[in-house]
């Protein structure tokens, strides 16, 4: 009804749409006005409809790239209620187009912060960017912001921070964190995780493990220009 009006999610369902409309579709969309179907990817829906989205996508993955890419679309899809064509895209960017054993571009080698009551917050962060080692030190409105704002000045990245997001997945005094954040650059939105005790290296892992999917997304999209999808 309303939206949902020919959307399917249900993997049965989208499977038998797939193969003949008419399997779950008594009527045709045109006939109602809607311009088509829809196939709602999410935890429900099978690797049929999946390997026809990518296809739609401008991916044509062989058998064993599949099989990531379809195992990595499932853990996500736990995750979420819905999987939108852009994760998809980032899947296939993170998991499929980046080589085995290559490194990624930011990693976090030292990270010191300080913080009083009487002092204005800062933090030290040294970083390896392209396998060259990097130091470099700055000051933010708390000691997440100054962590924040020394990686990308690091890094040179002009990324937003859209969302930040902390919860601890374990319990007791020494709880392990889990950060989230969701970083927004060129209108690529990808998100970070960082898992640690200490709760601002936690950020800085997640921040940096955002900033490496943005570029894995940047040199997908070069190569769709370059070569076409």
């Amino acid at each position: 009804m309303g939206d949902n009006a020919f959307a399917h999610e249900a993997g049965i369902h989208q499977d038998g749409v797939l193969k003949q409309k008419l399997t779950y579709e008594i009527m045709t969309h045109e006939s109602v006005g809607i311009p088509g179907n829809r196939l709602v990817m999410g935890k429900h829906s099978g690797r049929h409809a999946f390997s026809e989205r990518l296809k739609a996508l401008g991916f044509n993955l062989n058998d064993l790239d599949m099989n990531r890419a379809f195992a990595r679309f499932k853990e996500l899809a736990d995750k979420k209620k819905e999987v939108y064509d852009e994760d998809i895209e980032a899947i296939v960017a993170e998991e499929i187009l980046r080589l085995p054993g290559q490194p990624d571009r930011y990693e976090l080698l030292y990270l010191n912060v300080n913080s009083s009551s009487n002092a204005i917050p800062s933090a030290t962060v040294k970083m390896k960017v392209d396998g060259r080692e990097c130091i470099d030190h700055g000051t933010g409105d708390g000691v997440v912001d100054a962590c924040y704002k020394v990686i990308a000045k690091i890094t040179g990245s002009r990324s937003r921070l859209v969302r930040y997001s902390v919860k601890a997945i374990t319990g007791g005094a020494e709880a392990q964190g889990e950060v989230s954040c969701l970083i927004e650059d060129s209108g690529i939105q990808v998100s970070g995780q960082g898992t640690h005790t200490d709760i601002i290296m936690a950020s800085a892992l997640a921040y940096i493990n955002a900033l490496n999917k943005i570029e894995y997304r940047k040199h997908y999209r070069q190569l769709v220009a370059r070569e076409g999808p």
